[in-house]
């Protein structure tokens, strides 16, 4: 048996790292990083290496690697740092971050795209040779034609080296594949399969990057100065204050120096305007990557990151890249939620996972946004950040006007019209008539949220998930957005059979279809989670709104997001009451977040823009803050309630969730795992408790909370969830409850 073994990751839930040995035939290859094969029980998996040493284990028999995959390492010894802190910190596996960490097709053989061309045979080595062979094809017309067509694509021929044309460009030109099968048989021609990539890498020229105001030349030397000290700085600066602009010229510093930049979006949305910019600038050394592209796709653009890619744009992804010289991280509307991964595991949050990247990389982060969360916030008021304030509009743009509309009030005065008052209606219009765009926020997407039966009120519900289902018009479908579950609309009630099915709430596609009813001559586009489902759905919506074929472009919080378009004028947030009274502790800050957020893209440049908030609580204190974009004011208010309820910032917080298709099996077991935390945990446990939605894919749910001080050591916390929650499973009739834990879950 070798004397060398390797500690293999392999894609698995399992806590610890699996030893082989490497057959001595492969010792020479054996190294960190490298991909193997490895058999895991009577399965085979595609394992990573991450360390080789000398000591065999004492507790099973080692079995042999099977392959080496790699002749140079796939994965970095600092991504594989990274993978433990991770592991670590958010309370998983290293095969789990693994499974997140590389793409698909680099955890199978990867089979690089191959094409076929054309070229001349090697036997042809001369003018005269070639001439011959012109001669000889005299009489066959066909083939003539096309050897002459594939020296005409050559042009000056090196017989050496011959130009290899691609078959199906040759074949394009009315050429026969009877003729090129003729001329491979004669010798004339051969066929060669060669690698090529989805990539284009060839070599682009830029243009000069913009040049900043002086409040952004302010903030982007601040931010120089504070990168000397610390090196994580939030810059908040308000809506369309030119936050780009600033990240632009941080990223060519870095480039002058020599080093990568990371860009980080919450939205795949988002890069469609952004990479256009970039690539302007900074010519296609800027790479783009996120879920939307192939698998094969994504595996080409990971390998060139270090050979090509000096600057990748993309989402919370793009951290587990195998970067060679990281200098900045940009975390671009870092309060974002959707930075937070939830399932599968690792459960990380994309703004945290970065600093933790850059420590690795000595590299610095800047955290971008508008509305800060109240943590980073924290944080940089507690001096753990640097903090650099850009409160003014880019060149001097107006903030736009904001109203209003109490809809209790316009429904008793009968001036609401479906979801839509009489003073949205009348602004609408008068933007439509001076040719203006406008953007419409509804947070909820499909039809109507549910549907109900007007005579004995019953409500269709999911029958896998303790939800009601959603009617979506596409389709005239009812939908679980839960599982994914669907079924046709009801034509009858199934419990007294009565007819009179009516839909109840409000989503995009209603906001959709009222509008064009109102204004049948306008164009109108909806941008949802439904309508963006296709790979390139995002771009084409966004450009066509962006070369005004849309006049109102209706979304959820898609369109919330960083988007600028010069021509917005009106902003319509459709029912605020909908954010503001979600049952979440964060469920303030998050309703001024997006209010917010839409209400910078009303106007841009010299036009002044409108808002209008329609909301049945007028009075709400985040309303009036919105009005006033006084960030500070609900940053304090936070505060008093987080401190007093010990939330983020005051706390650390971990949920445990706990899985079964019989409640009367989770239930006890629940009130097992409660006494065995308590002892230690005491005051700072809370559950269990049901969610809200407390049945999901036919498994019920039992939720925990565990609050921990702030400087509390994650690692020890791990061991002991880890150590309980196996103790659970050990008692009879528990084996097959499922345990999700969640750091920082909210």
């Amino acid at each position: 048996m070798s004397v060398i073994f390797a500690d293999v990751i392999v894609p698995l839930a399992l806590n610890r790292l699996l030893t082989y040995s490497v057959p001595e035939k492969l010792e020479s290859m054996a190294a960190a990083g490298k991909r193997v094969t490895v058999p895991v029980g009577k399965k085979s998996y595609t394992g990573l290496i991450r360390r080789i040493h000398r000591h065999a284990p004492e507790s099973y028999a080692v079995k042999d690697l099977l392959a080496i995959l790699d002749d140079s390492p796939t994965v970095t010894e600092i991504q594989l740092q990274h993978w433990e802190q991770l592991a670590g910190y958010y309370l998983c596996s290293p095969g789990e971050v693994m499974k997140a960490a590389l793409p698909a097709r680099l955890r199978t053989v990867f089979r690089p795209l191959t094409e076929t061309c054309v070229r001349l045979h090697p036997s042809i080595s001369s003018e005269e040779q070639l001439h011959g062979c012109l001669d000889a094809l005299k009489r066959a017309a066909k083939q003539e034609a096309l050897l002459l067509s594939y020296l005409s694509f050559a042009g000056e021929l090196d017989f050496a080296h011959p130009h290899e044309m691609p078959k199906k460009q040759l074949l394009q030109g009315g050429q026969t594949a009877a003729a090129l099968t003729a001329c491979v048989k004669k010798n004339i021609l051969m066929l060669v399969t060669r690698e090529t990539g989805r990539l284009d890498l060839s070599a682009t020229a830029g243009k000069a990057a913009p040049v900043l105001s002086a409040a952004q030349q302010q903030a982007r030397d601040e931010i120089s100065v504070l990168f000397r000290q610390k090196n994580v700085v939030l810059l908040h600066g308000i809506t369309a204050s030119g936050k780009t602009e600033i990240y632009i010229d941080l990223m060519a510093e870095q480039l002058r120096h020599g080093r990568q930049a990371l860009y980080l979006l919450p939205e795949i949305a988002l890069t469609t305007q952004i990479i256009d910019r970039l690539q302007s600038i900074f010519g296609n050394i800027v790479g783009v990557y996120h879920s939307k592209y192939s698998d094969n796709e994504r595996a080409e653009i990971y390998h060139a990151v270090s050979s090509h890619y000096r600057i990748i744009l993309g989402v919370r992804s793009s951290l587990f890249l195998p970067f060679d010289n990281l200098g900045l991280i940009i975390v671009d509307e870092e309060h974002e939620t959707s930075y937070k991964q939830y399932d599968p595991a690792p459960r990380f949050h994309t703004r945290d996972a970065a600093i933790m990247l850059a420590q690795l990389h000595r590299a610095s982060v800047l955290l971008g946004t508008a509305t800060p969360s109240v943590e980073s916030y924290y944080n940089a008021h507690a001096g753990k950040y640097g903090l650099v304030t850009l409160a003014e509009r880019y060149y001097q743009a107006l903030p736009p006007t904001m109203d209003v509309v109490d809809t209790t009030r316009e429904r008793k005065r009968k001036k609401m019209h479906g979801l839509f008052s009489q003073p949205l209606l009348d602004a609408i219009g008068e933007a439509l008539s001076k040719n203006e765009q406008v953007i419409l926020f509804q947070n909820r997407r499909g039809y109507s949220p549910f549907v109900q039966c007007s005579e004995c009120g019953h409500i269709p519900r999911c029958t896998r998930c303790s939800v009601s289902l959603t009617y979506h018009r596409q389709g005239n479908v009812l939908l679980c957005h839960y599982c994914g579950a669907s079924q046709p609309l009801l034509a009858v009630c199934p419990e007294c059979k009565s007819p009179n099915i009516q839909t109840k709430g409000a989503g995009t596609e209603r906001a959709e279809d009222e509008l064009q009813l109102f204004f049948p001559q306008a164009r109108i586009a909806r941008l949802d989670l439904d309508a963006a489902r296709a790979k390139h759905a995002y771009s084409h919506i966004l450009g066509s709104f962006a070369q005004r074929r849309i006049d109102i472009l209706v979304g959820t919080q898609m369109i919330t997001k960083g988007l600028d378009f010069e021509h917005v004028s009106l902003v319509g947030i459709l029912n605020a009451d909908t954010l503001l009274n979600f049952p979440d502790f964060r469920a303030h800050e998050r309703s001024f977040q997006l209010m917010t957020q839409v209400s910078g893209r009303a106007g841009r440049k010299d036009k002044q823009g409108r808002v209008i908030i329609q909301t049945a609580q007028p009075s709400n204190p985040i309303i009036y803050l919105v009005r006033k974009a006084d960030y500070n004011g609900l940053f304090n208010l936070q505060l008093l309630e987080r401190r007093e309820f010990h939330f983020p910032p005051y706390s650390r917080l971990t949920s445990i969730t706990l899985k079964h298709r019989q409640p009367d099996i989770l239930q006890p077991a629940a009130e097992m795992l409660r006494n065995l935390l308590s002892p230690a945990l005491q005051q700072r446990l809370t559950g269990p408790f049901q969610p809200a939605v407390n049945r999901i894919q036919n498994r019920y749910l039992a939720c925990f909370w565990v609050r921990l001080e702030r400087d509390a050591h994650a690692g020890a916390l791990k061991h002991f969830l880890m150590e309980q929650l196996a103790a659970l499973r050990r008692q009879r009739g528990f084996s097959g409850i499922e345990a999700t834990v969640d750091v920082d879950p909210f």
